[in-house]
């Protein structure tokens, strides 16, 4: 959520901002300042009338030790006045922080000056590309044929119990899918990042303080009885460690990275660019995040940048980065970067991770701030990024290291699945 001050000072920048992201803010910059001068009024007179109160009290006070209990006793029903009148401008205060609130949430974060003009995907800038996409041999099957005729992934057996996009891991394809979230979760403890195990559903105060909630595209699965929200995600238990906690500067760096399923309700659409693993309701991603200083969290998003690529290095992976445009960026991020790995069989490319920079929108809404060294309280920066998502992962792995003899498994992967070679 971006600050009031901030929008207050910086209006033009908002606006200019936001308009990166296709969205015309005069209006809503306009009406989030006008309902703060409003808030303000309301509370300066507050203020005064809670001042006159107290004055007026102690004056009560000081008549009745002098013995004029007739003054004392009609100033008595001024402060009763004054504290009807202030109940109703604390009634009316809250009321307006509210609707002010609401309208901020709104309001999506100021994208960064890296972040391109555009309107979809295909405006996004490619930044960077490596590996060798391989040549396969006559008759290469896609990932969803290959899970079939090794009968490692059954999709009709999801559908059966639960429904389209829950997939069924059996055998080696079992076997292979904790592997790959193993060799993640090592290869970021090795990066420094603190492994935690965290839980899969999360209040409604959580969804508000990452940004998910309020959820403006139907994505949550919410548990009505007890409203709780499954989680989209491990950004979301694992940023809200820090909901409400003032940190010192010294604890600064944070990084923390969890293993989570993920559900998200997609919205219903069909084809091949859907098919098998290309879009789940539930998958396995690992996750990391970073609570940083704000003049140091530019250099980390480029430090999780390379932590991923080399993870795509050591998996032989074709693979590309993209620099999404501002109709393509998520609604808390300044700034994010994609990485696509590229599906031979498919002739495709399939988005696998996406490292993002919150700046302070995420921890104004969660409270998380830290004392600097001059002993002031400040936002602190967020981050996160998939490292990895999974299911395209696995969908890679199968289609460009198929051959005629089965599935290779991926050098680094071996010392985890136990064998080389689904067949």
């Amino acid at each position: 959520m971006l600050q009031v001050p901030f929008i207050r000072e910086n209006k033009d920048l908002v606006i200019e901002g936001l308009a990166k992201r296709n969205i015309d803010a005069a209006d809503i910059v306009d009406q989030v300042i006008a309902l703060d001068e409003e808030r303000r009024s309301i509370q300066a007179e507050l203020d005064n009338t809670l001042a006159e109160s107290n004055s007026i009290s102690k004056e009560i006070g000081l008549l009745y030790k002098a013995g004029e209990v007739e003054k004392a006793n009609a100033l008595k029903a001024k402060t009763g006045e004054l504290k009807e009148s202030s109940k109703i401008l604390n009634e009316t205060l809250n009321n307006k922080v509210t609707e002010l609130n609401e309208l901020l949430y709104k309001i999506p974060n100021v994208p960064n000056r890296l972040v391109p003009a555009g309107n979809t995907e295909e405006d996004n800038e490619e930044v960077y590309r490596e590996g060798d996409i391989p040549t396969l041999f006559d008759g290469a099957l896609p990932h969803w044929e290959l899970a079939k005729k090794y009968d490692i992934i059954d999709f009709e057996l999801g559908n059966k119990i639960t429904g389209a996009g829950f997939p069924v891991y059996k055998g080696k394809g079992a076997r292979l899918q904790r592997a790959l979230i193993a060799y993640f979760l090592d290869k970021n403890t090795e990066a420094g990042y603190t492994e935690y195990q965290l839980p899969h559903l999360v209040n409604e105060a959580s969804g508000f303080g990452t940004g998910q909630l309020p959820d403006k595209e139907g994505q949550m699965y919410h548990v009505t009885a007890d409203n709780l929200y499954l989680i989209p995600t491990a950004e979301v238990p694992g940023t809200n460690i820090f909901r409400d906690v003032l940190l010192n500067e010294s604890d600064l760096p944070i990084g923390i990275t969890g293993y989570t399923p993920c559900f998200r309700r997609e919205a219903g659409s069909y084809g091949a660019h859907v098919r098998g693993l290309n879009r789940l309701h539930q998958f396995d991603k690992v996750e990391i995040l970073r609570v940083e200083h704000p003049t140091k969290s530019y250099e980390a998003l480029d430090g999780m940048v390379n932590h991923v690529k080399t993870i795509l290095q050591e998996l032989k992976l074709p693979y590309r980065i993209l620099r999404l445009c501002g109709g393509d960026l998520g609604f808390t991020s300044a700034l994010t970067y994609d990485f696509e790995v590229f599906s031979t069989a498919q002739d495709k490319w399939l988005e696998i991770s996406s490292v993002s920079n919150f700046e302070t929108f995420q921890a104004n809404r969660l409270k998380l701030r830290f004392k600097n060294n001059i002993g002031k309280n400040e936002l602190a920066h967020t981050l996160n990024g998939s490292s990895l998502a999974l299911p395209r992962v696995l969908a890679g792995i199968l289609e460009n290291y198929q051959t005629k003899d089965g599935i290779e498994i991926p050098e680094v992967l071996k010392p985890y699945t136990g064998f080389s070679i689904i067949k």
